[in-house]
């Protein structure tokens, strides 16, 4: 998957994920070097830790890509055994055109793990909330910036303000901060923490059996958060690192039993 900022693999063997990583995105000599050699990661330093690599790997492995940015996406497609998922191939009812293939695949991923009703918060660059009713039908949803991505802008856009890294220890800031990193950490994850609670109790309204899952970088350092702030809450929300893979696959899936029902 080729996301706004990163690129996330998921390695299978048939049915079985194997391993996911992340990674920003890489350069177009560093692509075509990758695809020089078949996927052969082993020969390619600075990509996958060897060490994390299944013992399995091999040169030539088939390489299916979603992404939601044009220009790497035709870095990859020199490669000969790509096959570009679309959104069209995602078999949600109710999409619309410019629908992300990240929120669709994310969607369907959950549609496959934990059913529907299902409400999706994908904490990355973009964090969106994207929700199917019980019929599997796109409900609608949401975007707005992500968490790392508002407290970068106002470091970029502003002449004094600095960028806050959130600590990797997940606890609640001081709501009324001393400090301007700590004001600005505060203003932004309070912020955010109360618009998903909004959007969680939206939800719940019509769908109160529905399942909510969390995904993406931020997911579970926000799902901590919100814990942390209402308990009650959060009680049957899950962390579900892999959602867009869990579509992808289920799409491969559908394309292998096509395949072994042609005469």
């Amino acid at each position: 998957m080729i996301g706004n900022s990163r690129l996330h693999w998921g390695w299978f063997e048939q049915d079985t994920c194997l391993m996911t990583c992340d990674m920003p995105h890489r350069s177009a000599e560093a692509i075509a070097s990758l695809i020089t050699h078949q996927l052969d990661f082993r020969c390619c330093p600075g990509w996958l830790n060897p060490e994390l690599l299944p013992p399995a790997s091999h040169a030539a492995l088939p390489l299916w890509v979603a992404s939601v940015v044009p220009e790497q996406t035709r870095l990859w497609q020199d490669y000969r055994h790509t096959r570009v998922v679309t959104l069209d191939q995602v078999p949600l009812q109710g999409r619309y055109p410019t629908l992300g293939i990240d929120r669709a695949l994310a969607l369907w991923g959950a549609i496959q793990r934990l059913g529907a009703p299902v409400l999706v918060v994908d904490a990355g660059t973009a964090l969106t909330l994207t929700g199917a009713n019980a019929a599997q039908q796109l409900v609608g949803g949401a975007i707005l910036p992500g968490l790392q991505l508002q407290l970068r802008s106002l470091a970029q856009h502003t002449a004094a303000l600095p960028f806050v890294t959130p600590d990797q220890q997940v606890e609640l800031p001081q709501r009324w901060a001393t400090s301007t990193p700590d004001a600005i950490y505060s203003g932004i994850l309070y912020t955010l923490l109360a618009g998903l609670k909004d959007f969680i109790q939206a939800w719940r309204q019509p769908f109160p059996e529905g399942a909510i899952a969390f995904t993406g970088g931020d997911g579970a350092v926000l799902l901590e958060c919100l814990t942390l702030s209402w308990p009650d809450l959060t009680t049957g929300i899950t962390v579900e690192p892999s959602l867009i893979f869990d579509g992808m696959q289920a799409i491969w899936q559908q394309t292998q039993q096509a395949a072994s029902n042609q005469p």
